[in-house]
């Protein structure tokens, strides 16, 4: 009898075991290639300049290939869900409720109403384009909040069709190129319209998409600016939060259809880790080397999975979808950047 307890005891580690091994190897050559493309394009990037994001999802995109096979196609789809899901939850470690607290009341409200109002102006664009609604929620959170992670978070916990995968790249690709263009021009209108360091900084980090080119236009002018954009733009993306929760109550229908299950959880794994990692970091309990470290695995991880984004989608694919998107976001942004400089010059923010 004792000895059949212990037979019955040790079958299920074995098992987890037995999957591990399978498992491994099955996803190892998929996740490996991600990993390999992040490698090459992170180097080019710190080397020659320009968007790493947008240098993975190009490599990625000349590797479609790779995708019709399965040997690597289960790495791939891990890279591109689980591997993103990692990299969005540890950019919660970029954030402490004290930096959101010094901004004031006019910060604050001018980053909720930039980002509240662009997602639903993105959904009216879309439906005045003939584009789907869940076009316009991607694109109008990505350029309101953070860009391609933004993009990569809300893609996370929309429902999966056949048109989904191939709407985040085409999201990526935009706000990325369009991120690019707004570093270089930005600093020129802030210069135009003679705005102060603290007025610029709101600007800045309030209409920029991606948090590296908010950094790199802000201290262009000044160091003073390029800290109150920096500390802007990262209320923008702790906008993430609400802002996928939304989505999960506004796609709850669907998500509930995709898994035929009615306890579907409204708060992702990704989510929590986030939330809690922001509210860690706020105590002050992580040393500088660990924030440093997880931000850089949080970047790794991005990387990772937009070159798995990539490799699932093909140039073929995204030139049936024509200009409809990229005039979307091009609309957005403008859109965005007119409710900033509203709150700037008649709410007297940063004055």
């Amino acid at each position: 009898m004792m000895l059949e307890r212990g037979k019955q005891a040790l079958q299920w580690p074995l098992g987890v075991a037995k999957g591990a091994i399978h498992t491994v190897p099955r996803l190892g050559k998929g996740v490996l290639i991600c990993i390999t493309i992040a490698l090459a394009t992170t180097f080019i990037a710190d080397h020659y300049g320009g968007p790493t994001l947008l240098y993975a999802l190009l490599f990625g995109m000349s590797l479609h290939f790779l995708s019709e096979d399965e040997r690597c196609l289960a790495g791939v789809d891990f890279a591109a869900r689980t591997i993103l899901r990692l990299g969005v939850a540890l950019l919660g470690v970029r954030i402490t409720i004290e930096q959101v607290m010094e901004l004031g009341i006019g910060p604050l409200l001018t980053v909720v109403a930039g980002v509240s109002l662009t997602i639903l102006m993105g959904v009216v664009l879309a439906r005045l384009l003939g584009l789907h609604r869940d076009m316009g929620l991607l694109t109008g959170g990505s350029v309101a909040i953070c860009g391609a992670s933004a993009a990569l978070a809300l893609s996370a916990v929309m429902p999966r069709h056949e048109t989904s995968e191939r709407n985040t790249i085409l999201t990526v690709v935009g706000v990325t190129t369009l991120s690019t263009m707004a570093m270089v021009t930005y600093p020129l209108i802030v210069g135009m319209l003679s705005l102060s360091d603290d007025q610029a900084g709101i600007f800045l980090g309030g209409t920029i998409h991606d948090v590296a080119q908010v950094v790199g236009a802000g201290y262009m002018i000044s160091e003073s600016t390029g800290d109150v954009s920096t500390f802007v733009k990262l209320l923008r993306v702790a906008m993430l939060v609400p802002a996928v929760m939304a989505f999960m109550f506004l796609f709850r229908h669907a998500r509930r259809e995709e898994s035929d299950d009615r306890k579907v959880t409204m708060l992702p794994g990704f989510l929590v880790a986030f939330v809690a990692l922001v509210i860690v970091n706020s105590l002050g309990v992580i040393p500088p080397v660990v924030t440093e470290g997880f931000t850089d695995l949080s970047r790794w991880c991005l990387v990772t999975a937009i070159a798995a984004l990539g490799i699932k989608t093909s140039f073929q694919k995204l030139a049936v979808v024509g200009w409809k998107p990229v005039i979307l976001m091009a609309a957005e942004t403008l859109f965005l950047l007119l409710v900033v400089l509203v709150f700037i010059f008649f709410g007297g923010v940063g004055g």
